[in-house]
């Protein structure tokens, strides 16, 4: 799904088949998941392939890697010029992009001295399909923030993320909606939320979430359409008599949200203000938006 004999990748400055890589097991990254990445898409364009917002992606690694005090060598814009020379070499227009910063051999607790850089591409639809989704409110909460630095990208986060799809998925729901530390809405396992009530947008606060790029985009566009959007922490009642809801991130882009345990969110996707941007955004994705223009 992820490779094949022919895919090639990017290694420490070189491209390479795939075949022809491999991991210390050693690794500090497999054993104690100190590592960071990205999830990046590009897309195909009237003006060619299209890495979007590929710099803010590559500028959060070297922030998430600055956290973790892993000696990343190369710039943003190198890793950037990078990825497009990977999509070339693999021909693809359309991709999902993965970058990942790891460790070496080493058994300590203080992070390796060793630094590795891999970036691979693969062809992937939208990761949480294209229909609207039930949810379920996830008995794991997101870490306290004093517990780690929530805004870096970093792999050993993503345990939490797992539990709790997992945990949702075996009680039939499609996706899980962690709460935080305090009980208040936070976010998906791999995606922020958005809450429509009474033509305004809602949205939770930084400090327990994972900042999204895609999220950033979002605001911007529906301000761009006048909509209002308010950072505010929200409870569960609260997002439970709101009209519509939605996630969004880079792999699963912007999708709608049907019911939420028992809460089925009365307003109609189509009519909803998360599918007015849902439509914004399969358009600036490919070029086809000019944001300096007011959508209507």
């Amino acid at each position: 799904m992820y490779f094949n004999e022919q895919s090639i990748v990017y290694l420490n400055g070189e491209f390479k088949n795939v075949t022809e890589c491999s991991v210390n097991l050693y690794s500090q990254s497999l054993h104690y998941g100190n590592a960071v990445f990205e999830g990046i898409k590009a897309y195909q364009t009237a003006q060619g392939v299209n890495i979007f917002k590929g710099k803010e992606h590559f500028d959060r690694l070297v922030y998430s890697c600055n956290k973790l005090s892993l000696n990343l060598k190369q710039t943003s814009n190198e890793l950037l010029n990078a990825t497009y020379s990977l999509l070339e070499k693999n021909r693809y227009t359309n991709a999902y992009i993965r970058p990942l910063v790891y460790t070496g051999a080493d058994m300590s607790l203080k992070s390796s001295d060793e630094v590795n850089v891999f970036i691979c591409a693969w062809e992937w639809g939208p990761y949480l399909g294209e229909r609207l989704l039930n949810v379920t409110i996830s008995p794991f909460q997101r870490p306290n923030p004093r517990s780690s630095f929530v805004d870096a990208k970093i792999a050993g986060h993503y345990i939490n993320s797992i539990l709790a799809v997992n945990e949702a998925k075996q009680r039939g729901f499609d996706e899980a909606l962690l709460l935080d530390m305090n009980g208040n809405v936070a976010e998906g396992p791999g995606a922020n939320v958005f809450v429509e009530k009474d033509g305004k947008l809602y949205t939770p606060l930084k400090g327990n979430i994972l900042p999204g790029i895609t999220r950033a985009t979002v605001i911007e566009l529906a301000q761009n359409r006048g909509i209002q959007v308010i950072e505010k922490h929200i409870s569960v009642s609260e997002l439970k008599t709101a009209d519509s809801a939605f996630f969004t991130g880079t792999a699963a882009e912007v999708v709608g949200i049907n019911t939420l345990d028992d809460y089925k969110f009365p307003l109609a996707w189509s009519e909803s203000l998360g599918k007015k941007l849902y439509d914004d955004y399969s358009l600036l994705v490919r070029n086809k938006f000019n944001l300096s223009k007011k959508a209507v």
